[in-house]
């Protein structure tokens, strides 16, 4: 699904080079939910805007299904993103002029494809994660996580190959944060979902399936979820201390 291979990426500032990612290797199989994690700095986000090639990259290669879409032009790079990928922000990133619904078929509407089809996958979408109640509703009348499980349903509404996370419970109490990371298992377990999620949260990290740790533009450490969640936060809070060089 997603093959990231030795990426490096610096930023330049005057005549000082600030190295960020360091050889970045990992891969990502077709419905796995998996997490990234690390202190400020250690590259996290830089890494999510290469994926989506928002930012280049100084060498190394992203293969999404198999394409190598560093060499993707502006215009395959656009129907890449509407298309293949699906963003889901901390910010929510909805239009308040329109409806939940509205704001899910966005992507939809964007590309042309306003069907009949369009309007049953988000009745699906709102039914899959419990929004059928406000989806007439605008995104000033409803909560935070009603606005993030409709910017989830949104990702989702072109069935794309890979939903990229960013912090997607950073602005959230815990009840809806727990709500939104719902959302994600929901989309994993009932429409197949592959979910890469950016989250300093080792709470939310804990439901994944695998947890990749950075640290200085490195990968520190993989981690694999077993049965129990619980354990399973507990094994990343002590690799997050043993990261940092603190012991419990």
């Amino acid at each position: 699904m997603l093959q990231v291979k030795d990426l490096y990426k610096s930023y330049q500032v005057g005549r000082q080079t600030y190295p960020v990612l360091r050889g970045i290797t990992f891969s990502i199989e077709p419905g796995e939910f998996v997490s990234v994690m690390g202190p400020s700095g250690s590259g996290k986000t830089t890494l999510l805007n290469c994926i989506s090639c928002y930012i280049p990259f100084d060498q190394g290669e992203i293969l999404l299904d198999g394409q190598d879409i560093s060499k993707f032009n502006e215009t395959d790079l656009s129907h890449l993103r509407n298309q293949k990928l699906g963003f889901v922000f901390q910010d929510f990133m909805l239009l308040d002029g329109l409806t939940v619904k509205e704001n899910i078929m966005l992507p939809r509407i964007l590309s042309g494809q306003t069907d009949k089809e369009m309007e049953r996958s988000a009745d699906r979408l709102c039914q899959v994660f419990d929004i059928s109640h406000i989806q007439e509703k605008y995104p000033a009348e409803i909560s935070g996580g009603e606005k993030q499980r409709t910017a989830v349903a949104r990702a989702l509404i072109n069935h794309p190959l890979l939903v990229l996370a960013d912090e997607p419970t950073g602005n959230l109490d815990s009840k809806s944060g727990r709500t939104v990371i719902e959302s994600f298992l929901q989309a994993q377990h009932s429409l197949n979902a592959t979910i890469f999620m950016v989250t300093h949260d080792s709470y939310a990290a804990s439901f994944c399936d695998r947890v990749i740790l950075l640290k200085d533009g490195v990968v520190h450490k993989h981690l694999k979820s077993g049965k129990d969640r619980k354990e399973f936060q507990k094994e990343l809070l002590d690799s997050i201390q043993e990261m940092s060089g603190e012991g419990r």
